[in-house]
């Protein structure tokens, strides 16, 4: 550390929700900081991008629900629109099968999500078990447990057999929501609310600054970017964890909390935007809800913002997302739309517009809707990131005590960790005010 190394209070790794909500916990509480953010944009997994069409639309995070109190103030207090997503008309299960079939196989697969989350993660029972091994052990009708498991690796983007039961059922059980997760999602777009944030924040938040070091010492932080080094008293790092392993701390962190970090793994997912010229599948009374019963992991809905602007938003989620990606943009194109027609009707090939976002490896925050632990025996791994090491702050959406995985999740856990920074902070400066 030199004269010339650039000095705040609190160092701020990440511009998701996560980092721009405890940077304005610390603007509010009058401590200095920096966010430092590798991208040319804020929003982490939320983005948004211009289609064919010229349309700026949400090529990540997008969904939100009233059950979501952060993120539904946040929006009020913005003044964005919500969009109502379209549920009216019959959800469709591919290969097809009558109404009453598709209800009772939906029902089916609540059932077994409720059961699941009536187990105590720490029961012996299930000491060492993947969520898929227990899966196999239930005695439901095979339609249910094939559509719980599209809706588990769906959602989670792993492969069941990847995930331990105990971590499935502690990361379901802290998400909430009694009404639907896909009721809404933004006029403007979920990136437009991140925007909003990091205008408050001024310059105070740099782009295109990855970090490449963390020196840590009992003095201070010096943490390096690609344009400069700055001294901190305290730093948050506000990455998803498997992300966060990748930094080159030196001295290394402690190893329970290396270990805690390196026990994550991204999912896979590729979010897909589908314009046709009219909602077709309106008309012929259909939500445009449907999930392939064959195809675990493929799921479509209806995002359109109005009539004038008919869309399908497509989620290809986990083993089915790392085949899929191997095709090229025609032939993902070509599949896609042959399996929207083959569940919807000839008129879903009547494609005026085709975005595709593969997230898969993403440099900078890994490859799905959030990370998930994948060692059975790592049921420590989160209190010990939450802990973090002298003067290093750890917080993301996944370690986040509600909706874990969500731009809820994310707001909730930035907050927690300001207020905890924003303590250390004060304390050692009233410690140091008595002391002079």
């Amino acid at each position: 550390m030199n004269d010339k190394t650039d000095r705040t209070a609190v160092v701020i790794v990440g511009a998701g929700f996560t980092g721009l909500s405890a940077a304005l916990e610390m603007k509010k509480a009058g401590v200095d900081f920096v966010l430092l953010e590798a991208r040319d944009r804020v929003g982490g997994r939320v983005e948004a991008r211009n289609n064919g069409l010229g349309e700026h639309i949400d090529s990540g995070g997008q969904f939100l629900c009233e059950d979501m109190p952060q993120l539904m103030a946040l929006v009020e207090a913005r003044g964005k629109r919500l969009v109502e997503t379209y549920v009216d008309g019959d959800f469709i299960t591919h290969p097809s099968m009558s109404v009453m079939q598709a209800e009772r196989t939906y029902h089916g697969a609540m059932a077994i999500r409720e059961r699941m989350n009536r187990i105590e993660p720490d029961d012996p029972a299930i000491a060492g078990m993947s969520a898929a091994t227990w899966l196999e052990s239930q005695h439901d009708p095979a339609d249910a447990k094939t559509a719980f498991r599209s809706m588990i690796e769906g959602l989670w983007c792993l492969p069941m057999d990847r995930v331990p039961l105990w971590y499935l059922i502690d990361n379901d059980r802290r998400i909430t929501n009694d009404v639907p997760e896909l009721q809404y999602f933004l006029h403007e777009t979920m990136l437009s609310l991140a925007d909003d944030l990091a205008g408050d924040l001024g310059d105070r938040v740099r782009l295109n600054e990855p970090v490449t070091r963390i020196e840590h010492g009992p003095q201070g932080v010096l943490v390096v970017s690609a344009k400069r080094a700055i001294e901190a008293r305290e730093v948050l790092i506000g990455l998803p964890p498997a992300t966060a392993a990748k930094l080159d701390f030196a001295p290394g962190l402690p190893e329970p909390l290396a270990k805690a970090l390196g026990v994550w793994e991204s999912g896979a997912v590729i979010k897909i935007l589908v314009r046709y010229p009219k909602p077709f599948w309106r008309g012929r009374d259909l939500s445009g809800m449907v999930m392939w019963r064959d195809l675990p992991g493929l799921f479509a809905c209806d995002a359109s913002k109005d009539a004038e602007h008919a869309a399908l938003v497509v989620f290809i989620g986990g083993p089915l997302a790392l085949r899929w990606r191997a095709l090229s943009e025609v032939a993902l194109r070509a599949e896609v739309t042959a399996r929207l027609q083959d569940a919807l009707g000839p008129d879903a090939g009547d494609v005026i517009d085709f975005s595709s976002r593969d997230w898969i490896g993403d440099r900078w925050s890994g490859g799905a809707y959030s990370d998930l632990i994948v060692d059975v025996t790592a049921k420590d791994a989160e209190r010990t990131i939450l802990a973090g090491a002298p003067r290093l702050h750890f917080a993301s959406s996944e370690v986040s005590p509600s909706f874990p995985g969500y731009v809820e999740g994310a707001i909730v856990a930035g907050r927690i960790a300001a207020r905890k920074i924003i303590a250390a902070v004060q304390s050692a400066i009233a410690t140091r005010a008595s002391g002079s």
